[in-house]
């Protein structure tokens, strides 16, 4: 090999080198920020186990406002990252017009569907995991009445709503549901003083367990529910250890998942576009079980629970989708 050979080899292996090395996923991380202890941290909790197991780096932003959406989505593709996650339906307006521009960069968005070449969609089945944990809160219940606290009134969280309702009714069908929403802004998935407020409110209703969909907004209700000494149910991530004795369950929604594969399969090549939908069967939601509140789930509850959840999983038993339909059969 001449000298010359092994100069231009040396050279395509450096190459190779920095290609590989600049190959980064980017994170967009939605209103709310990344540590509401919810949504937006499992995102987070995802990006971070692909970090510790491969050794790569990635690139991360925090919208701070509703102006940031497109500019943050455009500096990321721009920046090289690629993929790149969306996270938040409220993006997918943003991105249906951005992602065309950048075909190739593969854009990941969970919790909406953009019909675009190079985005994969990622939605939940969350209407399966919130009827486990209704069961769940409709057989713990002392007082036959339960609440549900929901973040933005926006569908996505009528469909945590009705699927929840109609597992508590499964377990009890003449259980009361009071609902409330925190409100009809993005703000309203960071008000936990607000998020409180609602909760000491649908207790002095006789409410005795609570569910939160309301991303950092449930960081108050589960401290309400504690130091009123009820029952609280956790989501997105698991939310158990908050105030252990007093958080009966979470319902888990794996977007630590969701963000860890995009990452994963982005960079490998398997990555693959369209709808990719986390249900029970594939284990994309369910409910958490651990340290903190294992002897609050009594035997007769898990086997109640985990019944339903075959029944769900095979078929036989048909959880309402809000999304599907807003005539929720059980509101």
């Amino acid at each position: 090999m001449t000298l010359m050979q092994k100069l231009l080899g040396a050279a395509a292996t450096l190459a190779l080198s920095a290609t590989c090395a600049m190959a980064e996923p980017g994170l967009i991380i939605d209103l709310g920020g990344k540590f509401d202890k919810s949504f937006n941290e499992a995102a987070f909790n995802g990006a971070k186990r692909w970090v510790e197991e491969t050794g790569g780096t990635y690139k991360e932003t925090e919208l701070q406002s509703e102006a940031q959406r497109e500019q943050s989505m455009r500096r990321m593709a721009e920046s090289g990252a690629n993929p790149v996650v969306v996270l938040g339906f409220m993006n997918a307006s943003t991105l249906e017009q951005v992602a065309p521009d950048y075909p190739d960069t593969k854009f990941t968005i969970v919790d909406m569907v953009v019909d675009q070449p190079n985005v994969q969609s990622v939605v939940f089945s969350e209407h399966e995991g919130s009827f486990l944990v209704g069961m769940i809160a409709g057989m713990a219940s002392k007082t036959g009445t339960v609440g549900f606290i929901g973040g933005m009134d926006v569908p996505l969280i009528r469909k945590f709503a009705c699927g929840y309702v109609q597992g508590v009714k499964a377990a009890n069908p003449d259980a009361k549901v009071i609902q409330n929403m925190t409100g009809t802004t993005p703000e309203a998935w960071n008000d936990p003083v607000k998020g409180g407020e609602l909760t000491k409110a649908q207790i002095s209703q006789g409410a005795d367990v609570v569910y939160a969909a309301a991303g950092g907004t449930g960081v108050g209700v589960l401290q309400a529910a504690a130091d009123a000494g009820i029952y609280s149910v956790g989501v997105d991530s698991n939310q158990n250890f908050m105030h252990p004795g007093s958080v009966l369950t979470s319902m888990m929604k794996r977007v630590d998942n969701a963000v860890y594969t995009a990452f994963k399969t982005g960079l490998d090549g398997s990555f693959q576009t369209g709808i990719q939908v986390m249900d029970l069967k594939s284990e994309g939601v369910g409910y958490a079980v651990d340290e903190f509140n294992k002897d609050l789930i009594t035997p007769e509850i898990t086997t109640a629970v985990e019944a339903a959840k075959a029944s769900i999983i095979s078929g036989e038993t048909v959880v309402h989708d809000y999304m599907s339909d807003d005539s929720c059969p059980v509101m």
